[in-house]
């Protein structure tokens, strides 16, 4: 009875302030992103108060965040729009890859800390935090610019990359012979490969299957699919958010329209636990000593990530706004930055690979959903500099 109701309270409370802080940034009309992942670094180890109770409940709670924040954005998109996009955009997730894992990939060296905590520390700066970004594109209202596309396609191009990846690294990490992760790596692709053709040419026996008048049993079907989907995608190796994510596109019609609408407020509370538990996980007192690297990794990869977008955007057709909001949208990193530390942090590497990794992750986490926002005001101060130029030249 005294842990339901402990568990009850730190809950209750922790839902209560985070509606707070929602209002807070609704009314001064900021992203509330970097106030939930304050409020975790304030209610975890080391902060103000340590919730005990609701850390299980929470670890779920941001998987099921995550999975339901890239089933949201599927919809947006079907397969053969996506697969269209990333015939275009693979030089551009190339580009991605050798930009962004090279400053971890040099961080690493440069401090010491040897060569398989640089490939850990790559797959670190390499990879930007869909849940994130899919939550700054919603908020933003970005989700049917032109650039959009282009976005997702480099993020599910980084998922598949991580679906190689991290059985690599997982080899590595434990000293066997790279032979043993290729059947993993050889299911990994037939289950990505198969997902996009079940997807496409079986998506409207799913949208037919789920459909329901009634919202109740709409609801727990679909959640119950994307779900299962999910944790099937993770079984063999594969991003639980590219599974979810594959759904989503798998859906269209009435049906997707009304997944949407009922599932909203679940996205909405558990992506919020999501943030929160991510800087719950995170002791604010290992961070100062590792500020210096943590900002200098952050400002390089701030150049090169932006790059990215900025030149994949380009590549596809977008003019100067779209590549704009395409570069400051990918500066994130998250959730899967913080699993890789985790392995290298477990499998014995040097112990500052995580606290650098925190600090680095904590840095992007906050300013990635700050920094879109500048792309309004940067394209209206562009627009009058370009007017005036013209009022110029018609004068003279």
């Amino acid at each position: 009875m005294h842990g339901t109701v402990a568990l009850l309270l730190e809950l209750g409370l922790l839902i209560g302030a985070l509606g707070l802080l929602g209002a807070f940034a609704g009314k001064f009309g900021i992203s509330a992103i970097p106030l939930y992942l304050l409020a975790g670094l304030a209610f975890g180890h080391g902060g103000i108060y340590e919730m005990h109770a609701i850390t299980g409940f929470l670890d779920v709670g941001a998987e099921v965040g995550v999975v339901l924040l890239l089933f949201t954005l599927g919809l947006e998109y079907t397969p053969r729009e996506l697969l269209g996009t990333m015939k275009t955009s693979w030089l551009g997730a190339v580009v991605d890859l050798v930009l962004n894992a090279a400053p971890g990939v040099a961080c690493a060296l440069l401090l010491g800390w040897g060569p398989a905590a640089a490939v850990v520390f790559g797959g670190v700066t390499y990879v930007s935090s869909s849940g994130i970004i899919a939550k700054v594109l919603t908020d933003l209202g970005w989700l049917g610019n032109r650039e959009t596309p282009t976005i997702l396609a480099l993020l599910v191009a980084e998922d598949m990359i991580m679906a190689l990846y991290l059985p690599i690294l997982t080899t590595i990490l434990a000293g066997l012979a790279f032979a043993q992760a290729a059947v993993g790596l050889g299911v990994a692709l037939l289950a990505v490969a198969l997902a996009f053709v079940v997807a496409s040419r079986f998506g409207g026996l799913l949208s037919r299957f789920l459909s329901s008048p009634n919202e109740e049993i709409l609801m727990l079907k679909v959640m119950g699919i994307v779900l299962v989907v999910a944790g099937l995608a993770e079984k063999v190796h594969v991003s639980a958010a590219v599974g979810a994510f594959i759904v989503g596109m798998a859906l269209s019609g009435e049906v997707s329209r009304q997944a949407e609408e009922t599932l909203e407020p679940l996205k909405n509370l558990f992506a919020a636990v999501f943030f929160v538990n991510f800087g719950l996980e995170t002791d604010p007192t290992a961070l100062p000593p590792v500020l210096p690297v943590a900002i200098a990794l952050a400002v390089c990869t701030i150049a090169t990530k932006f790059a990215t977008g900025w030149w994949a955007a380009g590549r596809s057709g977008s003019a100067f706004t779209g590549k704009l909001r395409a570069g400051l949208v990918l500066l994130p990193r998250g959730e899967f930055s913080i699993v890789i530390a985790g392995l290298g942090v477990t499998a014995g590497l040097n112990p500052a690979l995580g606290s650098v990794a925190a600090a680095y992750v904590l840095i992007l986490a906050a300013l990635g959903p700050l920094a879109p926002r500048l792309a309004g005001p940067i394209v209206a101060k562009r627009r009058k500099k370009n007017r005036a130029k013209r009022l110029a030249e018609a004068a003279t």
